[in-house]
């Protein structure tokens, strides 16, 4: 009986052993669970989710969703595991971020986009002039974000004429949060008005058309866009801040521990700044949509792409195309 003992633990072990290892093989996909994506709406955000179900779907045969939401919603959902992929997070910017991620219940990975910046931004003909334009400099000393003080009537907000006028993020985006504790950080929130455009296109429509006119305008804004590769730009000082961002991939901490073959493939992925902001202008300009973009990449940059997934997914993949 004792001997009998001896022989069955050993294979009771190596069964359970076995059972787990199963568990493990069949993976995230092969069970059929679609790899939910926050469906950012801003341009490189959406380029680089395009750019990940891709390899996803293509290379590794797993079915992707794309949930729509602000980033803060989209944030709170990636704690609760109900999406599993934000493909841009901007890493210590948000405070519903940082509590997932300090809770154990979200995780950072991988560097998508490296060089991104953000901050306040006025024309350069604010400061130095335009003598093609026959403009004059209006606000000749403006070098940061506490100098705007004395200048709050060169900003002038048409609505409140004894206040400027600064344009933040739409409401319900972090940075808009980020941007009001700015505001009152130097006591320029009563100076200014704290303008939030309805949507990402009205901030841009807001920014092209002043600049078309020549006119003065104070924005909050960020790179990898179109704009910043169109018009001639001065990000303003933040006294005793890097603005600098640190992009990542945000996930679920269910979904790292449950997929570890495919958070390999996101932790690698890496589109270089200089082709990101050639892409967005193009989407921009030719109005062409993040998924064709996302697959002219694929074309295009096999060099790239092909360093992120393994050779039988990138065979997957190149035959797709």
């Amino acid at each position: 009986m004792q001997t009998r003992h001896k022989i069955w633990l050993p294979l009771i072990a190596l069964g359970l052993m076995t059972g787990s290892l199963s568990a493990r093989a069949a993976g995230w996909c092969e069970s059929g669970k679609p790899v939910k994506f926050a469906g950012l709406n801003w341009e490189s955000g959406m380029l680089l989710t395009d750019v990940m179900q891709y390899v996803l779907q293509k290379g590794y045969d797993c079915k992707t969703d794309s949930l729509p939401g602000n980033s803060i919603t989209m944030e709170q959902a990636i704690g609760t595991n109900d999406i599993q992929v934000f493909a841009e997070e901007w890493i210590g910017r948000s405070e519903v971020w940082n509590k997932a991620e300090k809770a154990g219940k979200a995780v950072s990975v991988g560097a998508p986009i490296v060089g991104a910046v953000e901050g306040w931004y006025v024309p350069r003909y604010v400061i130095e002039g335009d003598a093609k334009r026959k403009l004059k400099p209006l606000a000749p000393d403006l070098k940061s974000i506490p100098d705007l003080a004395k200048y709050a009537q060169v900003f002038r907000d048409q609505e409140e004429p004894e206040k400027g006028r600064f344009y933040n993020c739409p409401a319900g985006w972090t940075c808009e949060l980020d941007n009001t504790a700015i505001l009152k950080k130097f006591k320029l929130d009563d100076k200014f008005t704290n303008f939030r455009p309805g949507t990402g296109p009205a901030l841009d429509t807001a920014i092209l058309s002043s600049y078309r006119r020549g006119e003065p305008i104070l924005f909050y804004y960020w790179s990898p866009t179109p704009i910043m590769g169109q018009l001639d730009l001065v990000k303003l000082e933040e006294p005793g801040v890097d603005k600098n961002i640190h992009i990542k991939v945000g996930l679920s901490s269910v979904f790292n521990q449950q997929a570890p073959e495919l958070v390999q493939v996101l932790a690698k992925v890496n589109l270089p700044l200089d082709l990101v902001n050639q892409n967005l202008a193009r989407m921009s300009k030719e109005r062409i949509s993040s998924q064709k973009l996302a697959l002219e990449f694929f074309k295009q940059h096999p060099d790239i792409w092909k360093q992120w997934v393994s050779e039988d997914a990138a065979k997957k993949i190149q035959a797709s195309l």
